[in-house]
């Protein structure tokens, strides 16, 4: 609680701006007065009362507008468009920041730099360098004294997180556990070390890509010698932010091109069209092979931090906030892309109970009829004109109204997806998401089903069938067993339990047998993979014709006792 006599300065100045703003709910929170649940300003209102409050409110800001499954669309739309406004820091102060970071003078390490900034935020600001060798780079310099002013204003974020749990809404969204998520962001940002491995992790798993030309994709070159927590040094790129750019048909040798270049000049603008679809689908192809398999992904792509580069490639820049996606949620999100496809309000709900990790069983029948009401209007909308990023959004509220505590990752899952299909129907007003969507929807199937090395993950379904095989002779028993007993037996009286043992037997059978079957494909898979003589090529082709024909034989049965399903 806080007392009006025992205030620091800052929190003063806090509270004057809040009152200023009219914000009732957090007044009572920092007057140490009663307050009833959360009560948000207008959006508007929020976003004025973050600048006001200075750069680490609005980087805090900005990290909420992260978290759609916590905030409505109007609040997180209004915070997406969040900047702190700062004057850029005076080239002496920063020149110093520079010089401690680098113990060296600069002119060893840079023929020149330019003392006006590109760009100026709230936690650092870029400036453009030649190094002594010649390259361009970019330098990202820490604005003077951030780190003092952050540590200050997280010990008050964490008091107000602690009266905010008091109350139901802090419990259900586990408030003090939020604060601390998102305090702890605030202060990975302020070493650009970690943005500098992040940049060079994307970069390496967008190389030799099974989905794109990882030549045509450009991610920064980071200098290691040079960068530092407050200084990191970076390939500079030329050119514009994607949607601020002029387009212009690459030469022949272009990689990102060649395909276009090949065609006749006789339609120009359909040939820009072609080359926008182009470079709508290599973006496309990019991120979600960030999300769906690599799992680790650039969080927040929007247009300033995707560029056109003036020899025809595209850029993506600023690593700073990242997503983390689980092999587990990866398949549950990529099920729930299918489902949002299908319209399956059912299939949705049920997926959001599995992401769920909310201790409280939630209720399903609500759930599912509020999910049947939002699938509704989509019911006569054309598939490929379906906004994903809208409809996922939509998810989240759902959620949020059910009070279904999702991972914190959903909403960065959903930010960049958003940002995503924002900047590409921008860019193509022509795009058509669900082409875009189809090819790789069919190869993450493949490879969530098969994997990149089928041989393992059929040892691996091998292995779990043996496992449930060897199991299930002892339940069995334990299941007869306690048949036999007198509260069982009277529970079960009305129903005979010799079908019941049948189908036991039935199943233990079937398992069994896939068993064998799975053992002799592998075991010609196997032999196969060994020495090629005519002998061992007629063992592998009997034991492959074996496991074929059980296998069959194991399917038709199957199909003939209507027990399919």
């Amino acid at each position: 609680m806080f007392s009006l006599k025992k205030i620091s300065t800052r929190q003063r100045e806090i509270i004057e701006i809040v009152l200023g703003n009219g914000w009732e709910y957090m007044r009572k929170l920092l007057t140490g007065s009663k307050a009833q649940e959360p009560d948000l300003p207008p959006p508007e209102v929020l976003r004025k009362i973050l600048v006001e409050l200075g750069p680490f409110y609005v980087k805090f800001g900005q990290l909420l507008s992260t978290r759609p499954d916590l905030l409505p669309p109007a609040y997180i739309e209004a915070l997406t468009a969040l900047q702190a406004e700062v004057p850029p820091v005076d080239w002496s102060q920063i020149e110093i920041v520079i010089n401690q970071e680098l113990k060296q003078p600069l002119k060893q390490v840079f023929s020149s730099i330019n003392n006006q900034p590109i760009a100026a935020g709230s936690i650092a600001q870029i400036h453009r360098a030649t190094l002594i060798n010649g390259e361009e780079v970019a330098l990202k310099v820490q604005r003077p004294g951030i780190e003092r002013i952050v540590n200050q204003d997280i010990g008050l974020i964490k008091v107000i997180a602690d009266l905010v749990a008091l109350t139901e809404f802090g419990q259900d969204y586990d408030v003090v556990n939020l604060a601390n998520e998102f305090t702890n962001a605030v202060k990975a940002e302020l070493d650009f070390r970690k943005e500098a491995s992040f940049t060079d992790q994307i970069r390496n798993n967008l190389t030799n890509s099974p989905w794109f030309d990882s030549q045509k994709l450009v991610v920064p070159k980071i200098y290691w010698g040079l960068t530092s927590q407050k200084l990191l040094v970076m390939e500079w790129l030329e050119g514009k932010p994607i949607l601020q750019a002029e387009l212009s048909i690459p030469p022949n040798n272009n990689p990102i091109n060649n395909v276009i270049n090949n065609q006749t000049n006789n339609n120009k603008e359909k040939q820009l069209q072609d080359y926008r679809r182009e470079i709508t689908t290599l973006l496309f192809r990019a991120f979600f092979q960030q999300i769906f398999i690599d799992g680790f992904f650039h969080a927040d792509p929007h247009p300033g931090n995707i560029f056109y580069l003036i020899d025809g490639k595209v850029a993506i820049i600023d690593f700073g906030m990242i997503g983390r996606l689980d092999p587990n949620t990866q398949q549950i999100l990529t099920e729930m892309l299918l489902a949002i496809l299908d319209l399956d309000a059912q299939r949705c709900a049920q997926l959001t109970v599995k992401l769920s990790e909310s201790e409280k069983i939630p209720n399903l029948v609500r759930l599912e009829n509020d999910y049947t009401r939002m699938l509704r209007k989509y019911y006569n909308v054309s598939l490929s004109q379906l906004n994903f990023s809208e409809v996922f959004y939509e998810i989240l509220e759902v959620s949020r109204n059910n009070k279904i505590k999702l991972p914190g990752n959903m909403g960065l899952y959903a930010k960049s997806l958003a940002n995503l299909e924002g900047v590409a129907r921008k860019f193509n007003p022509e795009l058509n998401l669900l082409e875009e969507i189809k090819p790789l929807m069919t190869d993450l199937f493949r490879r969530q089903l098969v994997g990149d090395t089928p041989l393992q993950t059929l040892l691996r379904t091998v292995l779990d069938l043996k496992s449930i095989y060897l199991r299930s002779p002892r339940n069995v028993d334990v299941i007869l067993d306690g048949l036999s007993s007198e509260t069982l037996q009277w529970n079960l009286k009305l129903k005979e339990l010799e079908p019941l043992r049948r189908s036991l037997d039935d199943s233990a059978n079937r398992l069994s047998f896939s068993v064998v079957v799975g053992a002799l494909i592998i075991g010609a898979a196997i032999i196969s993979t060994g020495s090629q003589t005519s002998q061992l090529s007629l063992v592998t082709d009997i034991l492959f014709a074996t496991a074929s024909f059980l296998g069959l034989w194991l399917i038709i049965s199957i199909l003939r006792s209507g027990r399919l399903k």
